[in-house]
């Protein structure tokens, strides 16, 4: 191209953001019928551009100016690998590289599986990745945004120009990519993208695996491969037993900037590794769940509306500071769960609202496209893109991070259409009902992926609803999860503790109802953040009864949760019976330790995971519906409950007898399957917790008087408000 107008329009097109095909403009092209190369370069507001020599700095060519910053010049046909640009803007002169001599970044192979929607891995060539290209380093970037009429790479190493660098355009998978020299890792970065609808918007890279962090939302170029994933073995594979069948399973759930905060400040990943993780494992949880760590701008979403699903907050410290947490955690013997968030996106418009100038990652229709509960956008996912977006999301924090589960949020409202709308404000399905089967698509594909690349994860569903077969495998029509939240648990058991003990009596299958359905799925039992928060009080305050009651109250369900079947999570401050709801923009009040009362609980929690962790009874058999049998279920009169718990042996039992009600209960008998002498393992009105120390002085004989269908029984004295836990003592 040398006619002065065409040259003069590609400039006016260059400066307009109107040019889709930089690469087919700009940089050395073969000068047609002459034995050297065309060079144009687009240096807007420069006065000067010449090309040199790599070698030596020798001039090759001096470009002229060809009007709206575009420069023009020829170079010797040997010099397209060999030049470099240098370019004077009237108070410095640079040298630098030329983007737009370097081939693609994206292979041909990913390529196609980009654009299939099966690249298992997207985060390996879309986002901004350091690499090194003809022996120059510096960092591809790749977007996938299929409609935009221009994207270009802003940063600080462009002035936050969109005019600079555009990107090429690769129509055969709708993503935009260049290769920028010197770009070198911590740069800041965006996209600016013109869109089919012609707005111009600068946008986060929905792949940045690093971000700058609040009140800044650019993303970071990060450098990934400086330290291998966390939990990787000698030979770089990675090994999980998040959830091995049979093993126990008591988590601590935590939102990483209120547990602590020295200082008064959000804490780093390097402190909590040093204070939280050895808490933790001190009190013997097995698991440690963190709320969503993926970048977020507000952060009263605790990081429930993500605007950077594979950048770690920075509020926390970097990428490495993360894997460093999680080693940390490995090391104390702990496995981590992260809460991951694909049913809905903020429609901040900086992130992956319009992305493209066309709801790209999102629904047109807000019938189906946006959360009324939380004024955020769905997903897709009936785009294959997108569905490649997610589910690459979950396998990038397994592996790269080396976690050994993800709890998956709001399941229910990915399931269903109408979920939480009214008559007319939802589209059926295909076959006229409420089912998503896009959304049931992409979970089967989420969690099969994950476990055919890491066996071994744990993938837990935040489900509320009855869709049947949750952790049922996906080849049977399941949704293919390890493990589901137990709500239906959860609701009654804390209305029935907020019942004041005349009227439990009315209520009394409360406790027994979930026994009829506790092995229809792998449950766990959630006490979790949401039960804390919008003034629903603490789980303190919502026990029945006076100061001290509630605290009595509040051990035995702790004690009542830790018998009955299920995984266990307990929300951090769960183990502090903190009298006040959970505050995000404060740190827990430790100071309650203080009281031995409070004191008491946390020692509760310490004995209840220890116990739980040795006794096979409690958990060996969590998932089979004969390793639960009721003593008796039906004393509403008296509000006792007392239960079996089974393992494998014949003297593997746990006795489990719960008094709720304020009354003290002497003699009380309790049919046994086995005579002599039953140790008692646990009482939560021991002292030792805050409670008023009545028991049965540790041990009691079996008699051979039948009761409860069992040939021998035991006299207890119950205390009130409180839950035993007994072992055959030749078995102990």
């Amino acid at each position: 191209m040398s006619d002065p107008d065409a040259l003069h329009t590609l400039g006016l097109a260059l400066q307009q953001g109107r040019c889709r095909d930089p690469f087919g403009h700009l940089g050395p092209h073969a000068n047609p019928g002459a034995n050297a190369l065309s060079l144009r370069v687009f240096a807007p507001d420069v006065q000067r551009v010449e090309a040199v020599s790599r070698a030596d700095g020798t001039v090759l060519g001096t470009l002229e100016s060809a009007g709206h910053g575009l420069f023009t010049g020829t170079l010797p046909l040997a010099a397209r690998n060999d030049y470099r640009l240098r370019i004077d803007d009237g108070q410095s002169v640079v040298t630098t590289e030329d983007p737009y001599r370097f081939g693609p970044w994206l292979g041909e192979i990913d390529v196609w599986l980009l654009a299939a929607g099966r690249h298992l891995r997207p985060w390996e060539k879309l986002g901004a990745h350091l690499t090194t290209m003809e022996g120059v380093a510096g960092t591809a970037f790749a977007v996938w945004a299929p409609h935009a009429a221009r994207v270009s790479v802003v940063g600080d190493f462009n002035r936050w120009d969109g005019r600079r660098h555009p990107m090429r355009w690769r129509a055969e998978c709708g993503v935009w990519e260049i290769f920028l020299p010197g770009v070198a890792a911590g740069a800041l970065y965006k996209f600016e993208v013109i869109g089919a609808d012609g707005a111009r918007t600068l946008k986060i890279d929905p792949l940045a695996r690093a971000c700058e962090g609040p009140p800044g939302n650019a993303a970071r170029v990060c450098d990934w491969t400086s330290a291998p994933a966390a939990g990787a073995q000698p030979d770089g594979s990675l090994a999980h037993d998040g959830a091995a069948p049979g093993s126990p399973m008591a988590i601590y759930e935590v939102h990483a900037g209120s547990w602590r905060r020295p200082g008064g400040e959000i804490p780093d990943w390097d402190w909590l590794a040093g204070q939280l993780v050895p808490y933790v494992a001190d009190l013997g949880f097995t698991h440690l769940e963190l709320l969503p760590v993926s970048e977020h701008p507000f952060y009263g979403s605790w990081g429930y509306q993500p605007t950077g699903l594979y950048a770690p907050s920075a509020r926390y410290g970097s990428p490495k500071a993360l894997r460093r947490f999680v080693q940390a955690a490995h090391d104390a013997s702990l496995k981590v769960i992260l809460d991951w968030v694909p049913g809905h996106f903020p429609s901040d418009a900086d992130a992956l609202a319009r992305f493209d100038g066309t709801e790209l990652y999102e629904h047109a229709d807000p019938r189906e496209g946006l959360h009324r509960d939380w004024n955020t956008l769905i997903y897709n996912f009936g785009r294959h893109e997108v569905r490649n977006f997610l589910t690459g999301n979950a396998l990038f924090w397994v592996e790269q991070y080396g976690v050994d589960g993800l709890r998956v949020d709001a399941v229910a409202s990915m399931l269903y259409r109408d979920y939480s709308r009214q008559p007319g404000e939802w589209i059926p399905n295909r076959d006229g009902g409420r089912e998503n089967y896009e959304a049931i698509e992409f979970l089967r594909q989420a969690n099969d992926t994950v476990h055919a690349q890491v066996p071994g994860v744990v993938m837990v569903a935040e489900e509320s609803t009855a869709f049947p077969r949750v952790t049922g495998p996906s080849a049977d029509g399941g949704l293919g999860f390890d493990m589901k939240w137990n709500m239906g648990w959860m609701h009654d058991t804390l209305a029935y503790f907020a019942l004041d003990p005349l009227f439990r009596r009315w209520h009394h299958n409360r406790i027994t109802f979930a026994a009829t359905y506790a092995f229809s799925e792998r449950f766990v039992l959630p006490l979790s953040h949401d039960e804390v928060v919008h003034g629903k009080g603490s789980l303190l305050g919502k026990m029945w009864g006076d100061a001290r009651q509630k605290l009595a109250g509040l051990r035995a369900l702790y004690a009542l949760m830790y018998a009955f079947p299920g995984g266990k999570l307990l929300f951090m401050g769960a183990e502090l019976a903190t009298p006040a709801e959970w505050n995000h923009d404060a740190q827990l009040d430790w100071d309650v330790l203080h009281d031995p009362q409070h004191a008491g609980v946390q020692s509760l929690v310490r004995d209840l995971n220890g116990l739980y962790r040795r006794l096979p009874a409690l958990h060996a058999r969590d998932h089979e519906a004969d390793s639960l049998r009721w003593v008796e279920a039906d004393d509403r009169d008296h509000s006792v409950y007392s239960f079996l718990r089974l393992g494998h042996g014949a003297g593997d039992i746990v006795l489990v007898v719960c008094n709720l009600t304020p009354v003290a209960r002497s003699g009380w008998r309790i049919g046994v399957p086995r005579g002599g002498d039953w140790i008692e393992r646990l009482n939560t009105d021991s002292g030792h917790y805050g409670g008023g120390n009545a028991g049965n002085w540790g041990r009691v004989s079996a008699e051979a008087e039948p009761m409860h269908g069992q040939a021998h029984s035991v006299a207890l004295h119950l205390p009130p408000l409180s839950v035993l836990w007994l072992t055959p003592a030749d078995a102990a």
